[in-house]
């Protein structure tokens, strides 16, 4: 007779997932209930779940990573990258943006796809820094325009990385497309298909390089921002223009 009970399992992840507990907790849990559930004991479950994670242990090696860069924005590396780009002349979100497109491309390009991304870089240094740009340009950025220059900095690490890959020959895309190809009777090697990404990489820094332009533009022209000067600062004695004059100043105080 056929044992439904260990896909109870599948159950418990389907409402670990609805109620938003921890994706982690909830995985471990199912598949332990699984194994148990399945005629193994608690040992053997255990020793199984060890050796699927130590045979696949390269795909957790990003969380060697978090912990450093937790430990190195907790003391202060968001707020040396700020203080870095305001002491930059020129320096514009759409520039930044600009210059780590090109550097997320070239690293991808050359199989260093984990140097950087969304928890390496974004987080903790890219955003940081953009938007340090354009609090130097406009002044103090509304919820609404900080959360575009966040999303276009991880838009930015996205398209870099999406269409920089492709020109390295050793990655499971290229593969991907050539069997893909030869089941339509298409043969291409691995060196020809990396040779036709570039041509593709290039019109993506192009067309996205001049979307990160014209969102320097449009930081320029929105109605919500202070127009690149800054937050306005007032000399002593003197009244901001929606404040009416209903009292006398400290200058004028004075000088009765």
């Amino acid at each position: 007779m056929t044992n439904y009970l260990p896909l109870i399992g599948i159950a418990l992840v389907v409402i670990g997932f609805a109620l938003r507990f921890n994706p982690l907790l909830v995985v471990a849990v199912a598949a332990i209930v699984t194994g148990l559930l399945g005629g193994m004991d608690f040992l053997k479950v255990l020793g199984t779940l060890g050796h699927g994670f130590n045979e696949n242990r390269y795909v957790t090696i990003i969380y060697i990573v978090l912990p450093v860069i937790g430990l190195l924005e907790r003391y202060g590396l968001q707020q040396r990258a700020r203080a870095l780009i305001t002491q930059m002349r020129g320096a514009t979100t759409g520039r930044l943006l600009l210059l780590y497109l090109g550097f997320r491309q070239i690293l991808s390009a050359v199989g260093l796809m984990s140097v950087a991304g969304q928890a390496q870089t974004v987080r903790p240094l890219v955003a940081p820094m953009a938007l340090a740009a354009a609090e130097k340009q406009h002044g103090e950025l509304d919820e609404d325009t900080s959360d575009r220059v966040k999303s276009m900095a991880a838009a930015t690490d996205n398209v870099g990385l999406f269409f920089g890959e492709d020109i390295f020959l050793a990655i499971a895309s290229i593969l991907l497309i050539q069997g893909s190809l030869k089941s339509f009777g298409i043969e291409l090697t691995p060196l020809q298909l990396s040779v036709w990404a570039i041509p593709t990489a290039i019109c993506a820094f192009l067309i996205h390089g001049a979307r990160l332009l014209w969102f320097d533009r449009q930081l320029k022209s929105s109605p919500s921002l202070s127009g690149g000067g800054g937050p306005a600062k007032l000399v002593e004695g003197e009244y901001p223009p929606s404040v009416p004059r209903t009292a006398t100043s400290p200058a004028e105080a004075r000088e009765e």
